[in-house]
């Protein structure tokens, strides 16, 4: 997961650096498994001088260890290089991912290699909070089959479907039985572990970048297309949230000044024009039995020109929003996901509005691809989230 390094980046202190260095190093170690000295320099950027010092500090630490697991050098002779990986503790974590309509747990091991899953539908807009007690259940029952004990979950790492203030980590939601919720607070009474939360988007983007489409890419705009629009914005290799964690709001970009009134209030908002809800409701008309995302898909897939006609739309709306991100930021990837970022219609509304709208060389260098995860996205962001947490404790 080449990333560039936080030198280049931003200023700070030399032991500000010098720690967001290790967890650079960590991330690499947490994504890609044992690596030696080289490789990290390569994959991170850094100066081989700064990976070696970084790496006998953390090897002090007993943050990381060396392994003999190591490869011969190209060509199949001579000693095999020195690896390091993490040195992680016996037991585990958790990753949880509350949805609109859905609850999923992950139960994985200390580097993230999932272990045992689970997922249930749960009208979670309407319960509240009550959803985060069927997510505790959820959990123990997961962590039973994964054969860990609950008292060796080092950390969890949660996903919400609604941004999260970063002063207090309260959800600034319109959902009324959410509103003012800290669901991190909520979640650690009930499992008695340390929990960190963040928003679906943010964490499917993060998985996307760490384990799917973007692996490799560190400028990434991850689209999430569901009954929402949200943006996850991964810069320099780093997910940026901004100053209150609203980035990313992508749903809420006005498209029509005296349009529809959206659910946050204002009008005319791009949600308001291509969720997954408004384009069921669009084709319901013209279909005898009830649509779902799944339905549409289908029919897309056996040739029916209208959902084609009315996806593209959507996708070029999405598109028109995402040129002016994409010539302000300048990613080198766009990953769509969500149920509709599967659709081929979607994928190439978004493309055809990117290039005619975007600055011309930003819009020929940007990739723009289905994510390669799915409705997993969020359950490994939220993992990968959890298990830096734990390692890049510093």
């Amino acid at each position: 997961m080449p990333t560039p390094p936080p030198s280049r980046a931003r200023g700070g202190s030399l032991e500000d650096l010098r720690r967001a260095n290790r967890r650079l190093i960590l991330a690499h170690l947490v994504s890609d498994g044992p690596r030696s000295r080289a490789e990290l320099s390569r994959a991170t950027g850094l100066s081989a001088t700064t990976v070696s010092s970084l790496v006998n500090e953390m090897l002090e630490t007993g943050q990381i260890r060396e392994t003999d697991r190591g490869r011969p050098h190209k060509g199949g002779s001579g000693r095999p290089p020195v690896l390091v990986e993490l040195a992680t503790p016996p037991g585990g974590v958790v990753g949880v991912d509350v949805g609109h309509g859905h609850v999923r747990v992950a139960a994985a091991g200390p580097t993230g290699d999932v272990l045992a899953e689970d997922v249930r539908r749960f009208d979670v807009d309407a319960e509240g909070p009550a959803a985060l007690d069927v997510a505790a259940a959820m959990v123990r029952e997961t962590l039973v089959g994964a054969g860990l004990d609950p008292d060796d979950v080092h950390g969890v790492g949660m996903c919400v479907a609604a941004p999260i203030d970063r002063e207090d980590g309260v959800m600034r939601t319109i959902l009324p039985r959410w509103r003012g919720v800290n669901p991190a607070r909520e979640l650690e009474q009930r499992l008695h572990a340390p929990v960190i939360v963040d928003n679906d988007a943010n964490l499917g983007g993060l998985a996307e970048v760490r384990h799917g489409a973007a692996r490799g890419h560190h400028d990434v705009v991850y689209v999430k297309l569901s009954g929402g629009i949200g943006a996850g914005l991964v810069l320099g290799g780093r997910v940026h949230r901004g100053a209150t964690g609203m980035a990313g709001e992508l749903g809420h970009v006005q498209v029509e000044e005296n349009g529809d009134v959206c659910r946050c209030g204002n009008r005319g908002c791009l949600e308001t024009r291509v969720s997954s809800h408004r384009l069921l409701a669009a084709l319901q008309p013209a279909h005898d039995d009830d649509l779902t995302v799944a339905r549409v898909l289908k029919l897309e897939e056996a040739g029916d020109a209208d959902v084609r006609r009315v996806l593209a739309e959507a996708g070029a709306a999405v598109g028109r929003a995402l040129a002016d991100l994409t010539t302000s930021v300048d990613p080198s990837m766009i990953v769509l996901g969500g149920p509709l970022g599967r659709s081929p219609a979607v994928l190439d509304g978004v493309r055809g509005s990117i290039d005619r709208f975007a600055q011309p060389a930003t819009a020929e260098a940007v990739q723009v691809t289905s994510g390669e995860l799915h409705d997993r996205a969020e359950i490994m962001g939220a993992v990968t989230m959890a298990v830096a947490m734990v390692t890049a404790g510093d």
